[in-house]
């Protein structure tokens, strides 16, 4: 009878055990660039692995914000952590990791009466339009680069983010690149002061007031503008091409690009070649070097492994690229870094 009560008490106990298992919880928060694909991700993963990852859209400056305070497991950007934020007080706690989960791009989207698209833009044309400098549609050097295009005698109303976002410092980064004034007078960064616009919180938010706003303008990324079924613009490379944003072409940049470094912190706008879009990026994962908690280390290892794999064949369903094989490669090495 002992025996049998021991056993049974094993199998209740082992029975027990297995929703505690099911119910283990993540929770990160960050970039709303990648939104989409992480919640794909993480709702597969959940069915797959009994992993519930948590995932709140608020921004990349939000997420590198709560994941230094340590009040999430892991963070999410599309903006590398600076050498400040490393060299922080927590930053050197941390020590995070960088891991690229998948490449996209930023568009510029527009609502101008009349016009269907696509539109063509240049880095200075926008740069000037983002600045104040080029207030209406039918300017010269708009109409310059779209001839036969019907541009109306109207104000644009340009859009931005307002909150911190790693769209922002994608977006940002480009103007800087292609334009010394916008370097000199706003920069890059994931949170800027703006010399015109209306602002809208997260991709969302931009979408949705240039959708509602007629004439207007603005950046958002690539599968949000599909989704809301808006126009986008062509943009010149620096190969002088026109450039619609793509799969292949977002493909194309990180290609060409020499951009990260071997901490995988780096930037790929503007990257050479004649098929290359210039407002492409990678985004990234922030993962902490030791993770003290033995389930959610395994889970986001395990998480991190599915991820680089088995979840890049998502990503062009979604708009985005999946990461190239040598950024894998070095990914699942860097994976074994996590302690």
């Amino acid at each position: 009878m002992k025996n049998i009560f021991v056993t049974g008490a094993l199998s209740l106990s082992v029975l027990f055990a297995l929703p505690a298992s099911a119910q283990l919880k993540i929770n990160a928060a960050g970039a709303t660039f990648p939104a989409p694909i992480y919640q794909q991700w993480f709702g597969e993963y959940k069915t797959k692995a009994k992993v519930e990852i948590n995932y709140q859209s608020i921004g990349s400056g939000g997420g590198r914000k709560q994941f230094l305070e340590g009040t999430v497991d892991f963070g999410a950007s599309d903006k590398p952590m600076s050498d400040e934020e490393l060299n922080s007080e927590n930053g050197k706690k941390l020590k995070p990791l960088h891991f690229p989960t998948v490449l996209g791009g930023v568009v510029v989207a527009y609502n101008v009466t009349g016009v269907t698209g696509p539109l063509k833009l240049t880095g200075p044309v926008l740069a000037d339009i983002y600045m104040g400098n080029i207030k209406k549609w039918n300017d010269a050097k708009i109409a310059g680069i779209n001839a036969g295009v019907k541009l109306p005698d109207a104000a644009i109303v340009v859009t931005h983010r307002s909150d911190g976002s790693g769209t922002t410092f994608v977006f940002t980064d480009y103007l800087a690149q292609v334009s010394a004034d916008w370097k000199s007078k706003v920069g890059a960064n994931d949170q800027v002061s703006w010399p015109v616009g209306l602002g809208g919180k997260g991709n969302e938010g931009v979408s949705g007031l240039v959708k509602q706003t007629p004439n207007s303008i603005g950046y958002v990324e690539l599968l949000f503008a599909v989704q809301n079924k808006m126009p986008f613009a062509d943009m010149q490379n620096a190969a002088g091409k026109f450039v619609t944003p793509t799969f292949a072409s977002v493909t194309a940049a990180a290609a060409a690009s020499k951009g990260l470094a071997a901490d995988f912190r780096g930037s790929i706008v503007n990257a050479p070649g004649a098929g290359s879009y210039p407002i492409s990026s990678y985004t990234w994962l922030l993962i902490p070097t030791k993770i003290t908690d033995p389930a959610k280390k395994k889970a986001i290892v395990d998480f991190l492994k599915w991820m680089v794999t088995e979840g890049q064949k998502e990503a062009q369903g979604l708009s985005y690229a999946p990461l190239p094989k040598g950024v894998v490669a070095l990914e699942m090495k860097q994976i074994a870094a996590i302690q």
